[in-house]
Order: C-alpha cells, then structure tokens, then sequence
C-alpha cells in the first residue's frame, strides 16, 4: 500500500538531494530536491560537468580524478565544498554518497544522493540541546500523546515516580494521581491540546506512587507540534513544590496568627466586665482559631473574694474531690448545633461528662487533663472524643502575673487541622492578654466597688428632713464601665431652723476623686457650722481645694540660713509644688441657705449649673445666679444671689450627668430639663423618678446628684419675735413674752427652762451688747429661741473662778439646752439655744455633777 510522507517529514529536515553521471562524466539527471539545494534548475544542470560546475577551481583536478574513479566502479562517499552558479554563489559542503551504476547499455554510469552539511549540523545541535534540555532538566519532564499516554519522560520524572524513564512509556495520568486528581488533569491535557492555549502553575495534590505522604505538584503544560504545524501531544513541565506549599502555609498560618494577636489586641479588654472580656477572648478565636471554645473563671474571682496573689489555682485548692470550683462564664461553637467539649476527663466520654451549662458552676475532676492545666499552668492535651466530632482540644490556664484565674478551652472538630506546636504558643498567647484583661478588670472593679462604698458612705443617709422644706433626693453612680466620680450632695441643719443645701462635682474620676469629695463635703459641715454666709463659706472652700493636692495641705518653704535671713525655696520644696500643683483638685459647687420663717434662700456658686425653680403655676425658670470659678482656681471673689421663693416652689439642684452627655449639649439638656420640671406638680418622689426617667441622661456615661426640695416655709403662728428697749426691765419683759407664746403653743413643760436660758441671754446683750434687742422663738420639730443685738463682739463661754460673781450663765446655758451657739449678722450677732420639744416622759434633772462643774 503506497503512503505519501506526510509534511514535515525529516526528509525536509535534512534536504536530501539525488542526480546521476552519465557515462561521460556529465549530469545526466537532476531532481527536484537537487534543484532546491544548489538553486539550479534541471535544464541548467542537466548535461553540465558536475565537477566544473559546482566546486571550487582549485579542486576541480582532484575532482576529475575522484569522478574516474567512480565511473570507473569505485563507490565513494566524503564532504565535496560547492559553490552556486554565478560570481555571487553561496558556498557550502555537501556529504556525498556515490554508488556505480550501470546503464541500459552496460556502460558504467553513478548515482549521487547529495546532503547539505549545514542541515545534519543543526539537526545534530537540535537534538544533542533537545536530550541535554529533556535529560540534565532538574524538572520533571513528560510528553503526553494524542491519546495522553506518556510518550516520553526524562529522569528526574522518573526519579519521583519510581523506575528509569522508559518505563513509563505508555503510562497514563491514573497511573500517577488518586482518581479526583488524574480526572482534573486529563480534562485539563484534553483542553490543552484541543485549544493550543496553554496553563501554568497547575497544582496538583496526592502521594506519589508506593509512598503515603501527601505530596504537591506544579505543572505547565503546552501543546507540541511537528514542523508543519500538526499536533503531535502536551509536554509538561512537572515541579515537586511540596517544600514551597508548607512553607507558604507556615507563612500563612504565621500571618493569621499575627493577625489574630492584631485583633485581640484591639477587641479584647474593651470592657471592664469580667463575663464581657470572656466573651470578646471567644470572638476572636471561633472561628478564626478554632470550631469550639469555653472560658472558666474561678468562683472566687467572680465573687469578689479576696486572695492572695497566686491563690487562686495552687495545688491546695484542688482536693482529691477536683479542682476548686469554677463558672462556665462563655462558650461559642463555629458548628451548627455543637455544644463545647467536656473535656472532663481522658478517656470515652460517659453519661456524667456533659458539658457545663452556661453559668453553671462546677469542678473537674482530679486527674483530668484540665485539672492539671490549673495546677501546672501549663496547657494541656485533652484527647478528642472517640464518639463524637470534636478531634482535639488545647486545655489553656489563663494566667495572670503568675495567677491563674481560669481555664480556656479551644477545640476543633474532625476535618480540621490539628493543634500544632504554633497553635499551643498562639492559644497561650490569647489566654495570657485575655487573662491580664479579666485580672485588670478584677482589680478595676474591687476599686470601684471600694470607692463607691466610701462615696456612698460620705452622702446623707436616707431622705433628709429639714425645717419647711419637703426633701427627695437620688443619685445614681456611673456603671462599671466609667470609674466613680466625686458628685455629692447634702443637707446641713443651721441654726434658727434654717438649711444648707449643697451640690458639688468633683472633676476626676476614680477613688482619688471620691476620697476629694469627701474632704470637699466634710469641709462644707464644718464650715456650715460656723453659720457663714454662702459666699464665705465658698470662699474657704476654696482654700481647702487647693490644698486638696499637696501633701502638706498648702505650701512651705524651707529656709537658707539662720533665722531673720531671707527664705528662698529649696529644688526639693520646688519640686514638690510643682508635683502638687498637678494634682490640684478642682470642683464646682452650689451652696444655698433657705430661712423657713422668710422663704428667702441665698445662693453661692463655685462654676457650677445654675439651680431651677418651679414656682406653683409658672414654668421652670433657672435662677440666675454668677457663676463663680471652680473650686481651687482661686483668686475670684463669689457672689451671692437672695431669691424669695414662693408656698410649695419646687427648688432643683443637680449635677452635670443629669443634662449634659457626648451626644447633647448643655443646653439642650438644660431646656429639657426645663420641660420636664414645668408640668402638674406630684409628690416629691415621684416628681424626682419623673425627672430620671424622661431625661435622656445617658446613665452610665458620669455620675447623676439630683436634690428637690419643696418650699413650705413656717406658720406665722409658729414664729413668736418682739424687739425690747435697751432697759434693765427688758429682762422680765423678755421671760413673759416667751412664758405666754410657750403656753399658747402648749409647751408648758418648757416654760421654766425657756424663762431662765432667755433671762440669761437678754441679760448678756444688755451687758455686752449694742443697740435694741430683738427676741425670737421658733416652733417647729425643735424650739429654737433667739436674741440679737447690734453687738460684733462674739460670747465665749469660759469656766468662772470660784470668787467670780458671773460667767456662769453660758454654761448653764449650754446645760439646759440640747445645743446653743452664735452668730454674725449683716447688723450684729445671734446667740441662740434650742430644746427638744417634750414627748411626755419627765425632764430630765441636771446632776450633782453637772451643776458642781459651773462652780
């Protein structure tokens, strides 16, 4: 059967040429191949001399001599140089194969089959690069036929999959790849050599023949042709890249890592909530760690019992009975309907291991993998459960500066990767910034529970009663997550049934700013009690602010030299003011004074919100009164603003939490404040849960001091005031005014002890006083009586002599009465004393003692 070469035979590789000598030496035939290599046509060459047309002149003699010896039958075969026809001809080496030949005739004639050197050469370098390419390649090296069974492979392809390189001739992609994997490269080899397109990096998964360690391949592959352009198969280039594919996922596995740190960092301790921290330490790690996780913290530690460092896990605390007790306080599954692993003991899980339950409290027992990470602080391996889903758990104590306050477990289930040395120092990592955050959060939280019980301590207890005045009063510290602050109020009694109402902030948080208002609130009592004026009572409440910070209570200087030299400061008193004066403490204050038997209230402000009024049919109003500096700035004199106010007004005083916040201005709080205050009026208590309530106070953001105080002011018939002559007989006058008030208001077991402390007190303002006398009783919860006098000079009791004729009347005075004191007037002074109004049991008798010691 006749077959013509198909193009791009190697027939055209290595330009084979043929044309026959004659008998005469001459060309006799010429072919067409020959035509091609000497670029002569057959017209030309045909009858020419072989020898003078084509080699060079210098060799024509020999080449005579060696075409004799052909027609002559010797065969030959050699390199004959040629030169093209023409002064312009190529020249070249043709390899010569001369065979004798015999004509028709008998006449000895030859055949030459003619080849170009210069083709064998580069075939010869094609090849000799192709095997050095295909066989030195430190790549594995295949090519696939049309049918993709292997046609070729090279030695390092050999090398990987076993055998020499002519065994797996004939091989195909099954022979190679699990079946998943050798379907994907057969559809890939199909593709590639249906469309010519070529594919990089082809990953491809699976151990090699023989072995069972998980192997990754790369692979190029691209179509292959034949000289005239007809596919022939795929080579592919086949890389072992399983070196490169752990080391990208080590890379990778480091880069999650750090970015989980990263996010811990930034989402972990947030909150100063124990439970919240547990909480965000699982947000981080499920899903992005692991498919299951639990947090435990001690009992102790969620209790606010107090330990000693370290106390928490030692060996002591876990009896032979388990750990110490511990709440399940977090948990969070990556798994749809999983419950975190018991993890409670080591071996198949039994009907007793079921997890805790949310909040539940519970031990490990003795042995356990988890009990053993407490007492160790070291993580543990708790095995997976042969039965269920969960492949392996990191049992992780969470300690923090050397204490352990609970246990994490992190769990992923069968399918995912195992926990690997990495992972064990990544889940430490996440419980020690977990656990130092909860231990912060302890401690955050023991001070403020501690400056909350010393603030709550410093504010009056209960609902405070004053004279004509109805008092309702909240206040509300910030939560857990905002330190405490240094708002306060009170209520101070004065003398003459009159009140001091008092409201201060304390700029600062924490317990350093509780500890300053309670020396800001003790300060305000004392002062009170010296019967000030509101502007001098801020006044020396700002003196005691600024000494709040230093040390010392306020500056010294140390001397250079003897006494008389001049004084300049040392670098260590220096030193020390300038540390002081950084820790100056600075508060705004109202500081108002109500008289019942006059409803005028006098107020002082040290920069603090102005007060709010509700008078009975009119709408709240804010009382207008100068903002002075805020307590220890100093160097600004305070103002005082005297408003009378009307029968059942409705006085405010508040703090900043109240009205102001991040998301509200001051004065959109203020008006709001001033809408809920204008409305029906309520009871007292309920008009202060109203005002809570409706305004938006954002509670939690800063501490809430809220006062209301109902003006009802005293009776005319409960107030008893006459003004006597400066005259001896004014004395008497003066013991039967009070005798008949007492006995209209049925006091009459107070007459005799009313008549002698007022004779005494009329006595010394005629004695020691200036200008008319004026005589007051009071009738409210007490009787409060009254004399004053245009006199500055302040009485002072003293012990008299025993060969003294007077001085004892003070102490009489202060012998009879519950209290007595004195005080400056814008006219004078007050001296005063007050009684318990009687309950019906007898008056109690002054003992020998008593009356021995005013003689």
């Amino acid at each position: 059967m006749w077959q013509s070469s198909p193009p791009g035979s190697i027939y055209d590789y290595i330009r084979v040429a043929s044309f026959s000598i004659g008998p005469d030496g001459l060309i006799e035939q010429w072919s067409s191949r020959a035509a091609g290599l000497f670029g002569m046509s057959s017209t030309e060459a045909v009858g020419r001399d072989p020898v003078e047309a084509f080699m060079p002149a210098e060799l024509r003699s020999d080449g005579h001599r060696r075409v004799g010896e052909i027609l002559d039958g010797k065969e030959w075969t050699g390199l004959v140089p040629f030169r093209m026809p023409g002064e312009g001809g190529a020249h070249g080496v043709a390899e010569v194969y001369v065979m004798p030949s015999l004509t028709g005739r008998g006449e000895r004639a030859a055949l030459c089959i003619v080849v170009d050197v210069r083709a064998l050469r580069r075939i010869e370098t094609d090849l000799a690069a192709s095997q050095a390419i295909f066989g030195q390649s430190p790549f594995g090296f295949v090519l696939f036929g049309t049918d993709f069974a292997v046609v070729r492979a090279n030695q390092r392809f050999a090398t990987v999959f076993g055998g020499a390189a002519d065994d797996h001739r004939g091989r195909t992609v099954e022979d190679y790849l699990p079946r998943a994997e050798a379907d994907r490269l057969s559809a890939t080899l199909k593709r590639v050599l249906e469309t010519g397109e070529s594919v990089t990096d082809l990953q491809l998964v699976g151990p090699a023949p023989g072995g069972t360690q998980r192997r990754h391949w790369s692979m190029n592959l691209y179509r292959v042709h034949s000289g005239a352009g007809r596919p022939v198969g795929v080579a592919g280039l086949a890389t072992d890249v399983t070196r490169r594919h752990i080391a990208a996922r080590e890379a990778a596995s480091a880069r999650r890592n750090l970015a989980l740190l990263n996010e811990a960092s930034a989402r972990i301790g947030n909150s100063l909530d124990l439970e919240t921290t547990a909480r965000e330490l699982l947000d981080v790690a499920v899903p992005g760690f692991c498919d299951l996780a639990t947090v435990d913290l001690y009992q102790g530690l969620l209790t606010g019992e107090e330990a000693a460092p370290g106390s928490w896990a030692p060996a002591h605390r876990d009896s032979a009975g388990g750990s110490a007790e511990l709440r399940r306080v977090a948990h969070a599954s990556a798994v749809a309907d999983a419950l975190p692993t018991a993890a409670a003991g080591s071996g198949p899980p039994g009907p007793d291991d079921l997890p805790p339950a949310l909040g539940s409290v519970h031990r490990f027992p003795f042995g356990s993998p988890c009990a053993t990470a407490l007492r160790s602080g070291r993580v543990e391996d708790v095995p997976g459960d042969e039965m269920g889903f969960v492949q392996s758990t990191l049992a992780v104590p969470m300690v923090a500066h050397d204490t352990v306050v609970g246990l994490v477990q992190f769990s992923r289930t069968k399918g995912s990767e195992p926990f690997g040395e990495r992972d064990r120092a990544l889940a430490t990592e996440l419980a020690a910034r977990a656990a130092v955050c909860i231990d912060n959060a302890r401690l955050y939280r023991r001070e403020h529970e501690r400056a909350l019980i010393l603030q709550r301590s410093l504010l009056p207890p209960g609902d405070p009663e004053a004279a004509g005045l109805d008092i309702a009063c909240r206040y509300l510290p910030g939560n857990t997550a905002t330190e405490v602050g240094g708002d306060w109020f009170d209520v101070i009694e004065l003398p003459g049934h009159r009140t001091a109402l008092v409201v201060g902030d304390v700029m600062g948080r924490g317990l350093r700013a509780a500890v300053a208002m309670g020396e800001l609130r003790t300060a305000v009592r004392t002062l009170a009690l010296l019967d000030l004026e509101p502007a001098e009572v801020l006044s020396a409440l700002d003196e005691v602010a600024r000494g709040l910070g230093s040390p010392g209570g306020g500056e010294r200087s140390e001397g250079l030299g003897g006494s008389g030299g001049a004084q300049w400061p040392s670098r260590a008193a220096q030193k020390s003011r300038e540390a002081d004066l950084s820790e100056v403490y600075l508060a705004t204050c109202v500081y108002a004074v109500y008289d019942p038997v006059t409803r005028r209230c006098t107020f002082a402000n040290a920069g603090h919100l102005p007060p709010a009024v509700v008078e009975p049919g009119m709408p709240a109003r804010l009382i207008d009164v100068p903002p002075g500096m805020p307590l220890g700035v100093g160097g600004e004199p305070f103002e005082e603003v005297e408003v009378e106010l009307s029968e059942n007004a409705l006085l405010t005083l508040y703090t900043d939490g109240l009205v102001e916040s991040r998301d509200h201005p001051l004065d959109e709080g203020l008006d709001a404040l001033r809408a809920v205050l204008t409305g029906p009026q309520m009871e007292l208590e309920d008009a202060c849960d109203h005002v809570l309530s409706t305004l938006d106070t954002r509670h939690g953001e800063d501490d809430i001091a809220l006062l209301m105080a109902r003006i009802q002011g005293l009776p005319e018939e409960a107030v008893g005031d006459w003004t006597l002559p400066r005259e001896p007989r004014s004395v008497g006058r003066a013991r039967e005014l009070a005798r008949s008030q007492l006995v209209a208001w049925d006091l009459d077991d107070l007459v005799d002890t009313t008549e002698l402390l007022v004779s005494e007190l009329v006595t010394n303002a005629l004695r020691y006083g200036e200008g008319e006398i004026r005589l007051r009783l009071l009738r409210d919860r007490t009787l409060v009586c009254e004399v004053w006098d245009a006199g500055l000079v302040q009485p002072r009791r003293r012990r008299a002599r025993d060969t003294d004729e007077g001085g004892r009347g003070l102490q009489l005075v202060g012998l009879l009465s519950a209290a007595w004191g004195s005080r400056r007037t814008p006219r004078g002074k007050t001296v005063w004393f007050e009684l318990a109004l009687p309950d019906g049991a007898p008056a109690a008798e002054l003992s020998v003692e008593q009356l021995l010691s005013m003689y």
